[in-house]
């Protein structure tokens, strides 16, 4: 179903009526402050992110009506602060927008989206007058895997990266080695360390090649799930705990589950 851009400013205008009412009569909505709100915001993030995984329409609706809900609650909270207001909030966007797109609205030239984030590099550093940090635009509380991702993402951007993909499976490896040495010497702080290493040659690996880690991961952790699932449901079945079964037995489940799935 197809709205009317008249429409959508008129469905956006009755969410914005209907918060203003709550913020008075709900006493709940009322005693809301920008530090309440951000820990239901985080979730309501991650909530997006299992509908978005899952390709499922009617819950990423729903969930971007959760976050729209906090960005609308957030920008009243400004009001009342008499700081901004959701209309300031919108004309600052599009002023982002505008300003870090030369390729559409001015007359630089991009030919493709890795052009693109080069240019934006370049205009983050012009927003803060060049004394900017390369990587002073990611997050300090991001995830670690994601901010691994992040990092490496805007050090590319700056030129720094490998010439050709492949290469990065020999600083893979060599990080792999160098773990293995560690472990073998019995130093835990150093295999910390190394491990460390090995994951974020890893998630370099997976960049260069356009596979998004945290995405590749979760999904993973999503078949682990499943067939683990699988594994313990059958036992029980069978009248088994999984502590009572042999190492031999719960992997004749689990090769059972993967031939599920196959099919």
């Amino acid at each position: 179903m197809s709205h009317t851009r008249q429409d959508k400013l008129e469905a956006l205008g009755r969410v914005m009526d209907t918060l203003d009412i709550l913020r008075v009569k709900c006493p709940w909505d009322a005693k809301q402050t920008n530090e309440s709100l951000r820990n239901n915001t985080v979730e309501e993030v991650y909530e997006l992110c299992d509908a978005l995984l899952n390709d499922d329409n009617a819950n990423i609706r729903k969930e971007l009506g959760d976050i729209l809900l906090h960005v609308l609650f957030y920008s009243k909270i400004g009001e009342e602060k008499e700081a901004f207001d959701i209309a300031d909030v919108c004309d600052a966007l599009n002023d982002k927008l505008v300003f870090r797109h030369p390729h559409v609205f001015g007359d630089v030239k991009a030919d493709d989206a890795h052009a693109v984030e080069q240019n934006w590099e370049q205009i983050k550093l012009k927003e803060k007058g060049g004394n900017r940090s390369v990587l002073a635009g990611v997050p300090s509380a991001l995830p670690a895997l994601i901010k691994a991702y992040r990092v490496q993402e805007k050090a590319s951007n700056a030129g720094f990266d490998w010439e050709e993909p492949q290469q990065v499976w020999d600083k893979v490896k060599e990080e792999i080695s160098e773990l293995d040495a560690e472990i073998k010497s019995g130093h835990i702080d150093d295999v910390e360390a190394e491990f460390g290493d090995v994951l974020f040659s890893v998630v370099n690996a997976a960049r260069l090649y356009g596979i998004d880690p945290e995405s590749a991961l979760e999904k993973t952790n999503r078949k682990f799930i499943r067939r683990f699932n699988h594994v313990e449901h059958r036992a029980a079945e069978t009248g088994y705990k999984l502590n009572e079964m042999t190492l031999s037995q719960m992997d004749e489940l689990w090769n059972e589950a993967k031939d599920i799935e196959r099919k």
